[in-house]
């Protein structure tokens, strides 16, 4: 098993199955010892602000705003930059843990000896 997971999400309220299981594996991934860079691009970046985890419902899913805390808790949380800046969203706005970093960020990490990526 990778040591290292780096989790991509696109997909927000458009597809709830597919994001809630990117942020249920980021999850769980992190409660199981793996490091974790969980990154936000699409229409996922507006989980990246303050109460809209908790505007996400998904039958029988653990809720976001508990998925992201614990992704937060223990592993990292990054914004895309030009997903950011398309929905006009800045540092000051996001979630406190939460940076906003670019695709040579993403790459570096995805790159990285010992890691799995995955895009959701």
């Amino acid at each position: 098993m990778a040591k290292k997971l780096v989790i991509k999400v696109t997909a927000g309220a458009d597809a709830p199955e597919r994001c809630s299981q990117a942020f249920t594996v980021a999850a769980v991934a992190v409660a199981s010892g793996v490091e974790v860079s969980l990154w936000l691009t699409g229409e996922s970046s507006w989980f990246a602000l303050p109460g809209r985890a908790a505007e996400f419902e998904l039958p029988h899913a653990a809720p976001l705003p508990d998925l992201i805390d614990s992704i937060l808790a223990a592993g990292r949380i990054t914004l895309c930059t030009q997903c950011a800046a398309r929905r006009g969203i800045t540092e000051k706005d996001v979630l406190e843990g939460v940076r906003i970093a670019g695709a040579q960020v993403f790459v570096q990490e995805a790159l990285a000896d010992g890691t799995q990526a995955l895009v959701y």
